[in-house]
């Protein structure tokens, strides 16, 4: 079968399961990792014999895709902030907005002291803290997270991007202090409502931890309430508290952080949703 061949079957079916760019797009990612073909070679060489091995390969990969699971987990890796990442089912596949939250963080930090001390609070992948510690080679930077399995990701993460890390793994929820001080704190926290998981898509659904998206409609505020206090023992003053937040409850979690006493400002991502928020501890 040719290249040409291949594309052809294999975005038959996809099309029906997704738009016809995201499919191409996939082909186009898929080529790359099992041909090592960039799109203007496979374009240049339409023609070109695939064997039954890689053959094989595409057809267990348009399977997972129809299945909904993540390209990014059929592929085994990621990018997110210009670097590299490997992904699984035991960490969230990181996302475009956290860019965004990470660049905040970043400018912020452009005209002060580079020598800091840095928390971020569920690392997951290790994608926020790894991409932090590659941006601000003089900061020492820690990071946390409830899961084993995650950490391993994390750490293997960090070893590849060369830098380091000091992971520990603990229950945020379980913490009286935080043990040190800071300058800033980052997190990234459970805040999906059990009632919305009605509009999320499949490939979330069926393939990401739930541990690191959902929390009960009842109490959504639990982790930014746990985060804020220990925030407001352990950062510095002049200390900045980051979150990612739920889009729905933006000015819910503002005014707890103005509870804790901390001065906020709500941000909107590139989709135009609140879906980030800074802290200040005033001095």
């Amino acid at each position: 079968m040719t290249i040409t061949e291949l594309k052809r079957s294999f975005l038959a079916e996809l099309i029906k399961e997704y738009p016809c760019e995201e499919a191409n797009s996939f082909f186009g990612l898929l080529t790359e990792a099992y041909l090592g073909m960039s799109r203007f070679q496979v374009a240049l060489q339409r023609e070109k014999e695939i064997s039954e091995t890689d053959l094989a390969k595409f057809k267990s990969a348009k399977q997972r895709l129809l299945d909904q699971e993540p390209i990014q987990h059929i592929l085994g890796k990621t990018e997110f902030f210009g670097l590299h990442f490997q992904v699984s089912k035991k960490v969230l596949v990181p996302r475009p907005e956290t860019e965004e939250l990470v660049q905040w963080i970043l400018d912020d930090l452009e005209s002060e002291n580079k020598k800091i001390q840095l928390l971020d609070i569920g690392a997951g992948s290790g994608c926020i803290a790894i991409s932090l510690a590659k941006n601000l080679p003089e900061a020492e930077i820690f990071a946390m997270d409830i899961s084993a399995q995650a950490l391993e990701t994390a750490m293997l993460n960090a070893e590849n991007n060369k830098v380091v890390i000091n992971f520990a793994e603990k229950d945020v929820l379980k913490l009286e202090e935080l043990g040190q001080d800071f300058n800033v704190i980052v997190s990234n926290p459970p805040y999906v409502r059990e009632l919305e998981k009605a509009d999320m898509q499949p490939n979330v659904l069926r393939y990401e931890p739930g541990t690191a998206l959902y929390v009960k409609d009842d109490d959504p505020l639990v982790f930014y309430r746990k985060i804020a206090g220990l925030a407001q023992k352990a950062l510095v003053p002049g200390g900045k508290l980051y979150f990612e937040i739920n889009q729905y409850l933006g000015p819910e979690t503002e005014k707890l952080l103005q509870e804790y006493g901390f001065k906020t400002e709500l941000r909107k991502d590139i989709y135009g949703n609140f879906r980030m928020l800074k802290g200040v501890k005033e001095t």
